[in-house]
């Protein structure tokens, strides 16, 4: 155990030499916005984000060691889940919504489809205790890790402390979070003028913002706020959305707007993954039904042709970033995990 130990505490190291080749853990895109987090709380370290990582991609995390946070978001398919309509979580029950895709999140200050957690070192939180998820809490959680020597020597190298803490273990699990920045879709690159789009993906740039860009904002894709978006409620699932937190009846039905980015990856779509293809989102926007709380931005009825709705998707799909979706350091972290 002592040899193993010692491997494995190499291992790391080596891991930390590669990583720090990168000077810059985080960088804010060319003309994008301010983060809104405050990184001064919770300094990136290149040890901090491999704890991160690992803890992302163990199961460790759940009550019975079996789901992980990569369960419900996978990096291939822009970190959320792609299989079936709402997530699923520990012992094969279903959950209630379709998960979200993480990417950005150094810009949000709200989380989950209801805003229901409002920190970024929270959120984990929210997965970890629900029932359908993980069913598990922070106590117990540290003391499984604490009884691990690899945990031990992670927890070491990031805080400079083996004796493992809640704080600590969610902060850890937000740095790998905040690193996974996505900003070098083609679209990217044409705002960078290191490439163009056809014709066809430049008139659905066109027809976009006219008629989706005041919800799903440029750069980020997302107006980071909540709307209802003419969804009819699921009679099964009666999610009345933001009013579950607030209880205002003005937040009936709304949900926090998603980014586009990815989105060829990211189906199902919609809090409860009703829709599998692009096609039938673009068409729920241009027949949508008015209810009280419907999103001022929607009032207006969307027309668009049939030519014009493959326009919008060929732009939509500029929005891939498979730099993102592919990158190794967003992956399992093989080299810890499989000792």
């Amino acid at each position: 155990m002592k040899i193993k130990t010692i491997v494995i505490g190499f291992i790391i190291i080596l891991l930390f030499a590669f990583a720090s080749a990168d000077k810059s853990l985080f960088t804010t895109p060319k003309n994008w916005p301010k983060p809104v987090y405050n990184f001064k709380k919770n300094q990136l370290t290149d040890s901090k984000i491999l704890l991160g990582r690992v803890l992302f991609y163990d199961p460790i995390l759940s009550r019975n060691n079996t789901i992980s946070c990569a369960n419900c978001h996978s990096q291939y398919t822009a970190f959320t889940h792609v299989d079936h309509a709402l997530s699923h979580g520990i012992d094969d029950r279903i959950g209630t919504r379709n998960s979200l895709a993480l990417m950005n999140l150094a810009w949000h200050q709200s989380f989950m489809w209801d805003g229901a957690i409002n920190h970024l070192d929270m959120q984990a939180l929210a997965p970890i205790s629900h029932h359908d998820e993980m069913d598990e809490n922070i106590k117990h959680v540290t003391e499984k890790l604490q009884a691990s020597k690899i945990y031990q020597l992670l927890f070491y190298n990031a805080f400079n402390d083996s004796t493992i803490t809640g704080e600590n273990t969610l902060k850890a699990i937000s740095q790998f979070m905040l690193i996974m920045v996505s900003a070098n879709s083609k679209y990217d690159k044409v705002k960078r003028m290191e490439d163009s789009f056809t014709k066809q993906e430049e008139n659905g740039y066109r027809l976009f913002k006219q008629n989706c860009a005041s919800c799903h904002t440029e750069p980020l894709f997302t107006n980071r706020e909540f709307e209802n978006n003419g969804i009819p409620i699921d009679s099964l699932l009666n999610d009345i959305g933001r009013k579950r937190i607030t209880q205002n009846d003005q937040d009936y039905l709304k949900f926090k707007v998603p980014t586009l980015r990815n989105i060829e990856f990211s189906n199902p779509y919609m809090h409860d993954g009703r829709f599998k293809r692009i096609y039938e989102v673009i068409n729920h926007y241009t027949n949508i039904q008015k209810s009280k709380t419907l999103s001022l931005k929607l009032q207006k009825q969307i027309i668009l042709t049939s030519n014009e709705k493959v326009d919008l998707t060929a732009f939509l799909l500029t929005l891939t970033d498979k730099g993102f979706l592919f990158n190794p350091k967003f992956g399992f972290p093989k080299e810890v995990l499989l000792k």
